[in-house]
């Protein structure tokens, strides 16, 4: 298998990524032959999930806005993944220039991609991170561009379902939300059975395909998902499924696919 140039030295390019999935269901084009097989046998069974990507990617957008309406103008992404049209620091500083992006991905296609495109952009920057060790996180010299004495919006968008039960995944968020000021906000989007237009025996399916590749997608239900906003007072109109959080286009207009998992935003007091 060729490697192509972007490829960063001494990443195994025969197991498929998690960031590189996404990628090519956003139809970009850092991604690998194993990535689109695996992301076409997941769309084998639930074919809307480029829909459903695309639906987040959405209410990322008006979250980050939210956000800079709020007055935080300092973001903290983790699980950033591969920069394709419409990132966070886009985004932002098309609307605040002053707006501050610290970007953490364990990819390390998604790192090296985020360093080109961020590049000359004092007011960004990546580096490898796990969402499994939030102190490493909040140590590295990466966060450092923050202020976390003033609000920060922290995202965390589709990545807390690939966090196990093992990995403890409410005491990582409340880890991440206590070094956080108040007035920070948390936005977070998570897979879930709830919402998908097809039966879960199917979407169970496309769950079985990450599965395979090491990657478990754990799919929590309302009240599941609902726990990772403790500590945080829940922004109108709650945890919803993601045309519905203060959309700016008609919800009915959305694919079916759209509908599926749950998205919210949290202010911490």
């Amino acid at each position: 298998m060729e490697r192509p140039a972007w490829a960063p030295q001494g990443i195994d390019i025969s197991m498929p990524s998690v960031s590189r999935i996404y990628d090519y269901y956003l139809g970009g084009s850092h991604n690998f032959e194993v990535d689109r097989e695996a992301a076409r046998k997941a769309m084998g069974f639930m074919p809307g999930l480029p829909a459903i990507m695309k639906a987040n990617r959405a209410f990322m957008r008006r979250a980050v806005q939210f956000a800079l309406d709020e007055g935080v103008t300092q973001f903290l992404d983790i699980g950033s993944g591969i920069p394709t049209f419409g990132n966070v620091h886009e985004v932002a500083q098309r609307a605040n220039p002053d707006a501050k992006v610290v970007y953490v991905d364990h990819d390390p296609v998604a790192v090296a991609h985020s360093r080109a495109v961020l590049e000359g952009n004092p007011r960004t920057t990546v580096f490898n991170g796990d969402l499994r060790d939030p102190a490493a996180i909040l140590k590295d010299p990466g966060t450092a561009l923050l202020d976390l004495d003033r609000p920060v919006a922290l995202l965390l968008v589709l990545v807390l379902h690939f966090l196990e039960d093992k990995d403890e995944p409410y005491r990582v968020v409340a880890e991440l939300r206590d070094a956080l000021a108040p007035g920070s906000l948390l936005v977070l989007t998570h897979a879930s059975y709830h919402g998908v237009p097809v039966s879960e025996k199917e979407a169970g399916g496309a769950v079985a395909v990450y599965n395979d590749i090491r990657n478990p997608l754990v799919m929590r239900n309302r009240e599941q998902t609902n726990r990772f906003l403790d500590g945080f007072e829940t922004v109108e109109p709650g945890l919803v499924s993601m045309p519905h959080w203060r959309p700016d286009s008609p919800a009915e207009e959305e694919d079916p696919y759209a509908f599926s998992g749950f998205a919210g935003v949290g202010r911490k007091a």
